[in-house]
């Protein structure tokens, strides 16, 4: 046996088993981060109009089939958008200047088949800080559609932010496990399919006024 081991190391079996698991490896993560890259975001622009900076996006992902099926057993989606405005500095870290957060809820409703959505301005479970939309849609399609756009959302006023300065806006979106029943958050533990999130930058510079 050992001699029969030697001269399989010597013909090269041996590194050849090593690269062949090491390609399974790297595979195994590409699978796992293209899984994990489940959304995206496109068509992401930041403007000034009049007095405020607003923000439009459009986010593509497809839902997957395990968070269908948990709407369908009336299970209720909650998605986070988040907007920050970072002043960058040259010889410091970056510096925050403004956060704005809205939570979108999604529900199916059983007994009229339609779909429910309202989009806050805090927290979806808790009511949030001020309704921006309640709406009822008749199919899944027309309301991931609504919840895929965001059009011109104000992420900041004009006077807290000074003129002639670099600043960028992170633009995020994801899906909120936490906000899941427990049983749930339990259950999606190391499920990819769950793992729904995607994020944009881009540079905002406040002209000097006239």
């Amino acid at each position: 046996m050992m001699v029969s081991f030697t001269r399989s190391c010597k013909n090269g079996w041996l590194p050849s088993v090593m690269r062949g698991l090491l390609l399974s490896i790297l595979l195994a993560w590409a699978g796992l981060v293209q899984a994990q890259s489940s959304a995206d975001i496109s068509q992401f622009r930041v403007e000034v109009i009049d007095d405020e900076v607003v923000a439009s996006s459009s986010i593509v992902f497809e839902l997957p089939q395990a968070v269908e099926d948990a709407l369908l057993k009336g299970v209720p989606l909650f998605f986070v958008t988040e907007a920050d405005i970072v002043r960058e500095r040259w010889y410091w870290y970056d510096r925050k200047v403004t956060s704005v957060r809205r939570h979108t809820r999604l529900a199916y409703q059983p007994l009229t088949r339609r779909w429910r959505l309202n989009v806050t301005a805090g927290a979806a479970r808790e009511g949030g800080s001020g309704l921006v939309l309640n709406q009822s849609f008749d199919t899944l399609e027309q309301a991931l559609a609504t919840v895929k756009r965001v059009a011109y959302w104000p992420v900041a006023n004009l006077a807290e932010l000074s003129s002639g300065v670099k600043y960028k806006v992170e633009f995020r979106f994801r899906l909120d496990i936490s906000q899941l029943p427990l049983p749930f958050q339990i259950g999606t533990l190391g499920q990819t399919d769950w793992d729904l999130a995607a994020a944009a930058t881009a540079p905002l510079t406040i002209a000097a006024p006239k």
